[in-house]
């Protein structure tokens, strides 16, 4: 059913936003940086991965699929097939994105939490914020993002993986 048809009720949905989370997390190992929200992020770190290793666009990927009805990423780009390899994760998000709005549903807000105990995100939170809003076609006042380190607790406190969550609100785009 398209979600601009009726129900089984013969009703037409009538819900004009969409809410979807997403989660991904990326052991680390040492490396010359690593990629979230498609920006570098300078530290001897890099993210083990079958793309890119973009824990944040992943998550932020995944809140999309689910908003507007769909799998996860894996489903749309598994990671046991070569031509995914080393994947710019902008173009996850962008085929996300086109999916949903095939499906009648556009990006209209997102937050963000990546959990990281190093290196401190500070100094590239505005960069990240601003490709997020040119992916998602959304004002940069429309995204939140923060960054939280693990207290040394856990994988991400031992500064062995990365995790990032997302929310995204998803409004009705026009009919096509």
């Amino acid at each position: 059913m398209s979600d601009f048809e009726s129900d089984q009720s013969g009703r037409e949905s009538d819900l004009s936003y969409r809410f979807g989370l997403g989660s991904d997390r990326h052991r680390l190992e040492e490396g010359d940086g690593l990629i979230l929200s498609g920006v570098k992020v300078a530290c001897d770190l890099s993210a083990v991965a079958h793309s890119d290793g973009d824990a944040v666009l992943h998550a932020v990927a995944d809140a999309i699929f689910g908003a507007s009805g769909g799998a996860d990423i894996g489903e749309h780009f598994p990671d046991d097939d070569d031509q995914f390899k080393g994947m710019d994760s902008s173009a996850i998000v962008e085929a996300a994105v086109h999916w949903a709005l095939e499906k009648g549903w556009k990006p209209a807000q997102l937050d963000i939490v990546i959990h990281l105990e190093r290196p401190r995100l500070s100094g590239y939170r505005e960069k990240m914020k601003e490709n997020l809003s040119r992916l998602l076609t959304i004002p940069v006042e429309c995204i939140g993002l923060k960054a939280k380190s693990g207290e040394g607790l856990g994988p991400v406190g031992e500064g062995r993986a990365v995790d990032a969550l997302a929310i995204i609100q998803l409004k009705r785009a026009e009919k096509r």
